[in-house]
């Protein structure tokens, strides 16, 4: 049985200047909104090509440009100067966001959405190791929480501006404005952020090389990155499928209504500040055990939710705060694994955790054509029970684990 190493901690103490901390909030949820403007507007940007069906791609192509940064670019930021590599990413990010919204196919709709995934997971995802080597060790949970924030603010406003925005305005003046604030966003990043040296001198080939050997040797990476994707796959399940439910006979809901049912789950951001505190008190084990817990309770309260709102709510509060909370401690427990590499550590973390967001979306939406609302929430509560699992396994024996 191995014991999980934690990293101790040496020198005087770090504390990370709080306007750069809120910046990167800032910058990570406005990243995280391009990614998501276009999901409730692909009805509306159908209706402007002949070849509309084509346009129902655009979210997968982003997911794969998401991968592909996942992989291929988030590496960089061990082995390259982090500052210039987010401000030149976001200004990639620009130019794709202009090209979509003047976009006169598809094909070219669908280019600029794959650019849009793949800049805009680099960044985010080099957004949070930057956070991590600013921060001291003692105040890591606290920082990561705050900006893990900045990004479900993104992901829930973006659902709520999206539809208001581009029915007064239409939807490609939505992404030109979207292009206009990441602009001005990648000028305050190159103005504020402190500029530091790369991390280390090495290649690219062996910087990949490196990360895959960090994934096969690492057992806490490993662990914590199976608990995160299975909660993010619980998260799919639910966003995939729950539009359907409010739109359907139980609630009747329109556009309007179930974009602002997305608000609900801000109260998860405010949340994830107090998980923060307590992971920077060592509660790391035991928070991720209690949260996996409330994770599955939740898919439980969600059950009855086509028997009042008021237990879709409850659910929901819930369930976001397992999710968010458990994803902010699995990264304040692998950013603290070294003090070097920390960008190995967010390809390997968030490219296992982004597939098990695919594998429950996927699972949520065969679940709820071949059972209902009843099967989603049984499968999502499988996915929080298969993350409790590994949690349990790993802490099975009573020594002290992250």
């Amino acid at each position: 049985m191995t014991i999980e190493r934690r990293p101790s901690c040496t020198g005087q103490a770090v504390h990370a200047p709080g306007h750069q901390v809120w910046l990167l909030a800032v910058s990570y949820g406005v990243t995280i909104a391009n990614l998501y403007y276009c999901q409730p507007l692909l009805p509306d940007m159908a209706r402007s090509y002949p070849s509309a069906l084509e346009v129902g791609y655009l979210p997968a192509v982003g997911q794969l440009g998401y991968a592909l940064g996942l992989v291929l670019v988030v590496p960089l930021g061990d082995i390259v100067r982090r500052r210039p590599l987010v401000c030149l990413l976001l200004l990639v990010e620009v130019v794709a966001l202009v090209v979509t919204s003047t976009a006169p196919t598809v094909a070219v709709l669908l280019a600029a959405g794959a650019v849009i995934g793949l800049a805009g997971a680099s960044v985010v995802n080099i957004l949070i190791p930057y956070a991590a080597a600013l921060a001291g060790e003692h105040e890591r949970g606290r920082v990561i929480a705050t900006v893990l924030s900045g990004g479900l603010v993104g992901i829930l406003l973006s659902r709520t501006i999206a539809g208001p925005t581009a029915e007064a305005f239409g939807w490609r003046a939505l992404f030109l404005g979207a292009a206009v604030v990441t602009l001005l966003l990648t000028g305050a990043l190159a103005r504020t952020l402190p500029s530091a040296p790369a991390e280390m001198a090495i290649g690219y080939a062996a910087q990949f090389r490196a990360t895959v050997k960090l994934a096969a040797s690492e057992p806490l990476l490993r662990r914590r990155s199976l608990i995160g994707a299975c909660t993010f796959g619980a998260f799919g399940v639910f966003w995939a499928t729950v539009a359907f439910l409010l739109s359907g006979p139980s609630y009747r809901y329109g556009e309007a209504e179930i974009g602002l049912f997305a608000l609900v789950g801000v109260a998860g951001a405010i949340a994830a500040q107090a998980v923060g505190r307590a992971v920077d008190r060592g509660w790391q084990r035991q928070l991720t055990g209690i949260l996996l817990i409330v994770g599955v309770a939740s898919f439980g309260v969600m059950a009855i939710g086509t028997q009042g709102l008021v237990w879709l709510v409850v659910g929901l509060l819930a369930m976001d705060l397992a999710v968010q909370g458990t994803h902010l401690v699995n990264m304040s427990v692998v950013y603290g694994l070294v003090r070097m590499a920390r960008s190995r550590i967010a390809s390997v973390y968030m490219t296992i955790y982004t597939l098990g967001g695919v594998a429950g979306t996927a699972a949520g939406t065969t679940a709820y054509r071949l059972g209902g609302w009843a099967a989603v929430s049984a499968v999502g509560a499988v996915f929080m029970v298969l993350g409790l699992i590994v949690w349990a396994r790993d802490n099975h024996g009573g020594f002290h684990a992250s």
